[in-house]
C-alpha cells in the first residue's frame, strides 16, 4: 500500500512509529478538531495584529520574512519529530499568521475585499469537502492518494523553479500573470490544495482508528493548517488574476 497523504506534514508510516494506545492517551477526533481550532485562534490573532500595522502605515516587511522563514523552520522540525507538536504547533501560527496577515494586506490594499472573498471561499470548500468525504461521495483510495501526492509534488517542483529562476530575472511562462492560461493554472493549483483537505480527514480519521498517541491530535491539526493556509493563499492568487482582467 502507499500508505501517504498529498500533505507532506501528514503521512500515515508516521503511525508506525508512534504505536497504539488506549484511554486517556490515545488521539481522538474530537480532541483534534479542537487543536485545529485552538491552533487557528492563535494564527488569526497574528495575521490581524499584522494586518492592522499595515493599514496604519507600519513596515511589516520584517514579519512577512520573519513570519515566512520562522514558520518554515518549525513546519520542518514538526513534519520530521511529531512529539514536539504540542509546543511547537502555536508557535508556528503565530509565525505563519504574521505572514499571512502581511501577504493579505497587500493583496486587500491592491484589491479592495478580496481577503474576505478569498477567506469565504476557502471556508466553503473546506465544508464541502468535509461533507463529500463524511458521506463517502469522495474516498482516500490509495490511487487517489497516489494522484495527489504526484500532483502536489509536481505544484511544489514547478514553485521551486520559479524561485530559483526568479533569482536570474527569469519568470515561468503563464504562472504569475493573469491570462487565461495562468487562471486556468491557478485553478488547476487550488483544485490540487482542495483535494488534500481530503487527505487529511483520511490522516486524522486513521490516527484515531489506530489509536496513536495523544500528542498527534496536535500534529493532525497541523497538517490541516497547512494545507487550508495553502488553499488560502491559491484562492487568493486566483481571485487577484480575475481582478486584474
Amino acid at each position: 500500500m502507499l500508505g501517504r497523504s498529498g500533505n507532506p506534514t501528514l503521512n500515515e508510516k508516521t503511525f508506525d512509529r508512534t504505536g497504539s494506545h488506549s484511554g486517556a492517551d490515545r488521539m481522538t477526533i474530537d480532541g483534534t478538531v479542537n487543536k485545529t481550532f485552538i491552533t487557528l485562534a492563535v494564527l488569526l490573532g497574528a495575521a490581524f495584529a499584522t494586518w492592522s500595522m499595515y493599514f496604519k502605515g507600519h513596515d511589516v516587511m520584517p514579519y512577512v520574512i520573519g513570519g515566512a522563514i520562522g514558520g518554515l523552520i518549525c513546519a520542518l522540525i514538526i513534519s520530521f519529530k511529531p512529539r514536539t507538536a504540542p509546543f511547537l504547533v502555536p508557535v508556528y501560527a503565530a509565525l505563519e499568521g504574521a505572514f499571512l496577515g502581511a501577504l493579505s494586506a497587500t493583496y486587500e490594499s491592491s484589491y479592495g475585499g478580496i481577503t474576505l472573498q478569498a477567506a469565504l471561499v476557502t471556508m466553503c470548500v473546506f465544508f464541502a469537502l468535509l461533507v463529500a468525504y463524511k458521506t463517502r461521495i469522495i474516498r482516500a483510495t490509495e490511487n487517489f492518494k497516489l494522484g495527489v501526492f504526484a500532483a502536489t509534488a509536481g505544484i511544489a517542483l514547478l514553485y521551486l523553479v520559479s524561485m530559483v529562476l526568479g533569482m536570474f530575472d527569469v519568470t515561468v511562462p503563464y504562472l504569475h500573470d493573469s491570462s487565461l492560461i495562468g487562471i486556468g493554472i491557478s485553478l488547476v493549483i487550488v483544485v490540487v490544495a482542495a483535494l488534500n483537505l481530503v487527505l487529511d480527514f483520511d490522516f486524522i480519521e486513521q490516527g484515531a482508528e489506530r489509536g496513536a498517541p495523544k500528542y498527534m491530535e496536535w500534529y493532525g491539526a497541523f497538517g490541516l493548517i497547512v494545507t487550508l493556509v495553502w488553499l488560502y493563499i491559491e484562492i487568493l492568487r486566483l481571485l487577484s488574476k480575475l481582478r486584474s482582467r
